[in-house]
């Protein structure tokens, strides 16, 4: 798809949107995660689409798939990048080049409810998360893209759950 057509796509729904506000707010398509055995997890789409991820042989798996952190890291740095190619179409910024890179820290104690030398538990989650964004557009001055940037990442919905710490609900069943 042509930047412009983006332009037009974007354009199109935001039109509709102002009409009826109340059509914006949809729920997102489940993803379902499946254990198949080992350390496997195969996350599906409804669509059909697969993916599936394993733990390093550290921790009891094979190594041999991406993990759960990583896919976690591969959909930030996708949203953000999604984000900043419909922010660039929608100002008819023609990019030449976009790279987004999501990068983190975890301690792999938290992981395995460990805790750390104070006898708290250790945060499982990742730390320093970080976006590093390689971007360029003909005749377009960087201090244009880094706004560009910066303002796509601010709307972009991953990036922006992360930064706001969205609650997680938890439903349990044991059938």
């Amino acid at each position: 798809m042509t930047q412009q057509a983006i332009a037009d796509a974007i354009r199109r729904v935001q039109s509709a949107l102002q009409r009826r506000p109340d059509a914006a707010r949809h729920e997102d398509g489940p993803a379902t995660a499946r254990w198949t055995g080992g350390m496997r997890v195969v996350a599906g789409h409804a669509n059909g689409t697969q993916v599936p991820s394993d733990m390093p042989t550290e921790l009891g798996g094979t190594g041999d798939l991406v993990t759960p952190g990583w896919l976690f890291r591969a959909g930030l740095a996708s949203c953000a990048a999604t984000s900043i190619v419909m922010a660039a179409a929608a100002e008819g910024i023609e990019l030449s080049v976009l790279e987004v890179k999501a990068t983190s820290w975890s301690d792999a104690r938290g992981l395995l409810g460990m805790a750390g030398a104070d006898g708290q538990p250790v945060f499982a989650g990742p730390g320093d998360v970080q976006l590093a964004v390689r971007i360029t557009a003909g005749g377009v001055p960087p201090e244009r893209l880094r706004a560009l940037v910066q303002a796509a990442v601010g709307h972009s919905p991953i990036p922006s759950a992360l930064q706001a710490a969205t609650p997680l609900a938890l439903r349990i069943d044991t059938e």
